[in-house]
């Protein structure tokens, strides 16, 4: 029988999706309704709950997350010459930012159980022109930030947590945001929460905050106190190359809406993701998701990987086959170095044995607070029937 002809929902299930509820129109709608809709008040309001609830002193928002982390390189520095350090299994953002900025991403491996980046493997690839780690929470659970930490202390390195999916998350009883030097957040339509685009940096650091200020408002400031000089109240100045990387009011305020029901998207998301523990533990050829014992994820994405000695045609047929049931599987990431972008800038030589097994084996299952129980029940459904048709024959 082809397992195709069999199908259990009429409409795709995709793997994430924003919830919007009344009160959020109702925050854009006054927004539209007021005098400002972009470099207005909501901007510092939707800043300081950001802050507030991951415990920093600063935050700094962007347009989108990749803004925020080229925001944050400048901040940091990075210019050509430098090395920074960070993940293979990311989006393009982590990497590309260091690029933007004159400066060379180096890729270390990921640990084999967390998919996170390796702190053994960020310590051997650093050198005298490292200087930065960009350390990626992959799928909403925190690196091991204390490792980071004391590395990035020892070697006088900064390091930003690329948190884009790990708000929300704990890391020792802490939330990320408190844990790096700088960290960003992203406000997609499948993340925590959303503004439609938008990203943020938080930080305890004054002088990272002067400086991402000016990054993402064309490198401009009216600040009397850090002119060169003043003709008059009309008078800026521009002391840096930087960007149109402005936050509108009207993101802002459907971001500060959305943070004050991150606490329950997080918990749905936790509730989905131990319902589909529970349900794969015993499925042979399947491995459900490590959690290090410091680390509480907020649960961005839930990533099986599928036993290549056990599952004929592993990944890519149970793939095609949770598609064909309308069950909107993806892949999170295919490593940043094998893009022909990348292979043409000098990376065609490397190949990370962690990375290159993770990604051959990975497969991203439907995760977002608006999934309801059923919708939960046709994937686990889905996974064990394919899984088990799929078994090899011993």
């Amino acid at each position: 029988m082809d397992l195709r002809q069999k199908s259990f929902r009429s409409a795709l299930l995709p793997y994430g999706r924003q919830s919007i509820d009344e009160e959020d129109i109702e925050a854009v709608v006054q927004v539209l309704r007021s005098d400002f809709i972009t470099q207005g008040p909501a901007i510092e309001r939707f800043e300081r709950a950001v802050a507030d609830f991951v415990g920093a002193k600063y935050a700094v928002a962007f347009c989108n997350g990749t803004a925020a982390l080229h925001g944050a390189c400048f901040a940091a520095g990075i210019g050509p010459g430098d090395e920074v350090i960070t993940s293979p299994i990311t989006f393009l953002a982590s990497s590309n930012s260091v690029l933007y900025c004159g400066g060379t991403p180096v890729f270390a491996d990921i640990r084999p159980d967390t998919y996170n980046i390796d702190p053994a493997e960020v310590e051997r690839r650093i050198t005298p022109k490292t200087k930065a780690i960009i350390a990626v929470d992959f799928t909403g659970q925190p690196v091991e930030n204390d490792r980071l930490s004391m590395l990035a202390h020892d070697q006088g390195l900064v390091l930003i947590q690329d948190a884009a999916h790990s708000l929300g998350a704990e890391y020792s009883g802490r939330k990320v945001g408190a844990l790096a030097d700088m960290t960003m957040f992203s406000f997609h339509p499948v993340k925590h929460i959303t503004t439609g685009e938008g990203g943020m940096i938080v930080t305890d650091s004054e002088q990272y905050r002067d400086r991402l200020l000016l990054f993402r408002n064309h490198g401009m400031t009216r600040d009397t106190e850090r002119m060169k000089s003043n003709d008059g109240p009309w008078y800026y100045e521009m002391q840096a190359l930087g960007y149109n990387y402005r936050m509108t009011d009207v993101q802002a305020a459907l971001g500060a809406s959305q943070i004050n029901k991150l606490d329950r998207f997080v918990e749905r998301r936790r509730a989905i993701a131990e319902q589909y523990n529970r349900a794969f533990s015993d499925l042979q050829g399947v491995t459900i998701p490590y959690q290090h014992p410091d680390a509480r994820s907020s649960w961005h994405l839930y990533v099986l990987r599928w036993d290549e000695r056990v599952i004929r045609g592993v990944r890519d047929v149970v793939f095609a086959e949770m598609r064909a049931r309308n069950i909107g599987v993806n892949v999170h990431y295919i490593p940043v170095y094998r893009q022909p972008y990348y292979q043409s800038i000098g990376y065609a030589d490397i190949s990370l044995p962690e990375a290159e097994a993770y990604y051959r084996t990975a497969m991203t299952l439907p995760l977002f607070p608006a999934m309801t129980d059923d919708d939960a029940a046709d994937v686990i459904h889905a996974v064990r029937e394919v899984a088990k048709s799929l078994t090899h024959k011993q």
